[in-house]
């Protein structure tokens, strides 16, 4: 049975998300509506709606017009099955001693390296994207350093590899959060798939906005590998929940986004360690100032 896509643009964020508020009045009844930031430092969104039935491309066009959005762009969508086809196409990835990888690669583990089983999912972080593989790179960094995490907090953890990472190497427990809570459901899975279940506890916050969060400030690791507006939003709040001489690990920045997150976090009392670029994404390393 095939499904359609409606996907359109707008200037910024509310009117987006006024759009994909009002689409789920829709008919034909969308099967599912999606609002995202466009990662080109621009500030416009992507809102996408699917459906199982072919909509009325009149009157897309009169919710386009009355919210100030892009003529929408209305497509058969084929059948697929994503998450099997994205499992043969993922080669493990290697970042320092980590190796990503799905079961179906588990032959190819090597030897003397932190293994962290990670299937494609309906969630961020198998490794592959720059973000994801330059924070594994930045906490192995640390590590090699010195560094040991008793108190690490994964903001917007996704499929929680970052947590399973520090779990795997460091014996204090870990705690994840996503605002979705499928990726909190994923995350859990990963946990137990590697069997980091009673390491790695997993909430459902926006931010730090949850009380096991806050019960388990101040930590001395935080990863956000989220986008640069939240990022942002959230650098008080980073400082507030970090301890002094505390680090962050931060992506899903844009290597052009770099220097104005990372001037926001100077203004909240935090220091450059480290900045790399991996294809078009950064990673910072700050430390929260004494």
């Amino acid at each position: 049975m095939p499904t359609y896509s409606a996907l359109t643009t707008l200037p910024s964020r509310e009117p987006a998300e006024a759009l994909a508020e009002a689409m789920e009045n829709f008919l034909p009844e969308p099967t599912g509506i999606g609002c995202f930031e466009i990662e080109d430092g621009s500030g416009r969104y992507e809102v996408g709606i699917y459906f199982e039935a072919e909509p009325d491309e009149i009157e897309l066009a009169l919710m386009a017009a009355i919210y100030g959005a892009k003529p929408f762009a209305v497509s058969e969508v084929p059948e697929t099955d994503w998450v099997a086809h994205v499992r043969r196409e993922l080669q493990p990835v290697e970042a320092g001693r980590f190796f990503v990888y799905g079961s179906h690669d588990a032959d190819r583990v090597p030897e003397n390296c932190v293994p962290l089983l990670i299937e494609a999912a309906m969630a961020f972080g198998t490794g592959h994207h720059g973000t994801t593989k330059g924070c594994l790179l930045a906490l192995d960094r640390l590590d090699r350093a010195g560094f040991r995490g008793r108190s690490v907090a994964d903001i917007g953890c996704g499929t929680a590899v970052l947590a399973l990472a520090a779990a795997s190497i460091w014996p204090d427990p870990v705690i994840a959060s996503d605002i979705d809570p499928v990726a909190v459901d994923v995350a859990r899975a990963n946990a137990l798939a590697n069997s980091l279940g009673d390491r790695i506890h997993c909430v459902e916050a926006a931010g730090f906005a949850n009380p096991d969060l806050a019960a388990r400030a101040p930590y001395d690791l935080i990863f956000a590998n989220i986008l640069k507006g939240p990022l942002i939003a959230l650098a008080p709040d980073m400082a507030a929940h970090l301890a002094a001489g505390g680090h962050a690990i931060l992506s899903g920045i844009l290597n052009t986004q770099a220097q104005e997150v990372l001037r926001v976090y100077r203004e909240n009392g935090f220091a450059k360690v480290s900045l790399d670029e991996i294809g078009e994404w950064t990673t910072l390393v700050l430390r929260r100032e004494q």
